[in-house]
């Protein structure tokens, strides 16, 4: 697997000795750095999905007519000979909807759009994942190496009251008999897994990838290259077993972390491709699929587009036949997205560790629900996530590496470089080497990144004065190709002791994990996913809306009180839900 590592190294240091201590001249960079994204998209991108090909048709569902009470797999059946015998390309075939998923050529569709037999003619809508690269929020405690099993329990796993539901004397060990979502099986529709990641290993009863049609629901692309690892992380959130952890680094329990409904058993789906993007039709297979694995809860974070005859109706299908769809409301902070506003879904916001809305989470009346889904802790591709230990002189700040740092040490005096927005923001740079503090926001982070570094900065630390001290503040990730130095974020409080200690030497270590930590309503629906398990595991019988109303109906009540636009019924609380059932 190929790493980043490298970058984070010494190699950034580029300039001879004899002009290695003199400070810049403004606007000067030093000579031989190499920084910025890769030009060349080689090795990162997977091939396109089979309903995306550059074969100029255009990718549309066609929906045909369907007469009295004749079945949709009836219909459908008749429509796609229909449609193959006029050359167009037949990729999906549904039974719950009279429709498939085709690509056509404009002569194509236009002999189907006269055909008596077709009644519409859509496009086929792009959804994209509803995750956001870490916040700048509170890092990580201090060292939990050695400490007790329970040390697993996330704090978002706490604010829903998950081991209160199965670990009631806080022992660590799963109570005999207790609902963990044994019985279960929660059909994740995402980006896929890393199925070799110690916290999965006999969690996963059945996976499909709907974009290279095979049983194969890992991450990555032909050449081998991971995607965003969104999948992992959300199914980490759900399914994490406790105790299986992997390589935590020196700040987690090595136990790592565990997940809602620990017992649960996870149906892996494969939809969106490595950029976070899939097609609506995609995930209607994806719907259909996880129906005849026979899932009670479909957990999707993902959204976009707007909704459809057919896309209402392959969600009406998925809850009349026994199945609770939960959805990332979005983290546009405007209307919920589609699909979560579906009547047949159910939506789910953000909250932080406080209870706090989170800004970016999207509100309106179709919301359910909120959950944690700021700076959440949960799975991700082996060693590709990133812990940073952080010291200046006397002291250790704590720090949050961004997503996708590279790893590595780096030693340096530390310099204040403003904004990061020219190459000459750095004051007092030189090229032998130096740790960079910005304030983000004024460029992307990808840019401040490169204009510190072709002036001599070995390592960056992005600080935030306008986020509240152990509050949210802005999200930053790198891109996941190109030459960077180790990066990480601070808040407010430690941010203020870094700029009364310009000047002085900063090391940062940042080293290769099994997790790590992202923000979005993409973190928030699993929660909920997580908690619907544990009912259905406590009650089999239950109908989906019978779970949907105990977990809206006990919800911690947030904002105005009663159901309101911003935080919809409230914080799900699992606890809380089965005593209402009981």
């Amino acid at each position: 697997m190929k790493r980043w590592g490298f970058v984070g190294l010494l190699a950034l240091m580029a300039c001879g000795p004899e002009s290695s201590t003199r400070p810049l001249s403004r606007g000067q960079t030093c000579p031989g750095v190499v920084a910025g994204e890769v030009t060349t998209r080689q090795g990162l991108d997977s091939p396109l999905p089979s309903r995306v090909q550059g074969d100029g048709r255009q990718s549309v569902l066609i929906r045909f007519r369907r007469g009295g009470q004749t079945q949709a797999s009836r219909v459908t059946a008749t429509g796609a000979e229909l449609t193959r015998a006029t050359g167009a390309k037949v990729s999906a075939v549904y039974r719950n909807i009279p429709a498939v998923a085709a690509r056509v050529n404009a002569l194509e569709r236009f002999m189907l759009e006269h055909s008596p037999l077709v009644e519409s003619i859509e496009e086929d809508q792009r959804w994209s994942s509803q995750g956001l690269p870490p916040a700048l929020t509170q890092p990580v405690g201090a060292s939990t190496l050695g400490a007790s099993p329970s040390d697993e329990y996330s704090e978002g796993l706490r604010l829903v009251q998950g081991p209160a539901v199965w670990d009631a004397n806080g022992d660590g060990v799963l109570d005999p008999g207790a609902p963990t979502g044994e019985g279960v099986k929660v059909c994740v529709i995402d980006s896929g897994l890393d199925v070799e990641h110690p916290e999965f290993q006999g969690a996963v009863v059945a996976s499909h990838d709907f974009l290279e049609g095979d049983d194969d629901p890992t991450d990555k692309s032909e050449k081998g290259e991971w995607g965003q690892g969104h999948g992992t992380h959300v199914a980490g959130i759900i399914g994490a077993r406790l105790g299986q952890g992997g390589v935590t680094g020196p700040r987690l329990n090595a136990g790592g972390m565990v997940g809602v409904a620990p017992g649960a058993s996870l149906l892996i789906a494969r939809v969106l491709d490595p950029q976070g993007s899939t097609q609506m039709s995609v995930v209607f297979s994806a719907l259909e699929w996880c129906e005849s694995q026979g899932a009670r809860v479909l957990s999707l974070s993902l959204g976009g587009g707007s909704p459809t005859r057919n896309s209402v109706e392959a969600f009406k299908a998925a809850l009349d036949h026994g199945m609770l769809v939960v959805a990332a409301a979005g983290n546009q902070g405007g209307p919920v997205l589609y699909p979560a506003s579906d009547p047949s879904v159910l939506a789910v916001g953000a909250v932080d560790a406080n209870e706090r809305r989170a800004n970016f989470s999207s509100m309106g009346n179709a919301l359910g629900l909120m959950a944690p889904g700021v700076d959440v802790l949960s799975t991700f591709p082996r060693g590709l996530g990133t812990f940073a230990e952080m010291s200046v002189n006397d002291l250790v700040p704590m720090s949050r590496s961004l997503l996708y740092s590279p790893t590595g040490d780096a030693l340096g005096r530390l310099v204040d470089c403003g904004l990061g927005d020219s190459l000459d923001a750095c004051q007092d740079a030189t090229c032998d080497g130096f740790v960079a503090y910005v304030h983000p926001g004024a460029v992307p982070v990808d840019q401040a990144m490169s204009n510190v570094m072709m002036q001599g900065a070995r390592a960056v630390i992005f600080g935030n004065e306008d986020a509240p001290a152990g509050g949210a503040a802005d999200i930053l990730s790198l891109p996941r190709r190109g030459h960077w130095a180790p990066a990480v974020s601070v808040n407010q409080a430690t941010g203020t002791v870094l700029r009364q200690r310009l000047g002085t030497f900063a090391r940062l270590s940042l080293v290769p994990v099994d997790y790590t930590y992202v923000s979005g309503t993409s973190m928030a629906a699993p929660f909920v996913s997580g908690v619907a398990a544990l009912l259905w595991s406590a009650h089999p019988t239950l109908t989906p809306l019978q779970v949907r109303e105990a977990m809206e109906a006990s919800a911690r009540d947030l904002g105005t009180p009663g159901r309101d636009p911003a935080f919809g019924h409230g914080l799900v609380h699992a606890h809380d839900a089965l005593q209402r059932l009981q």
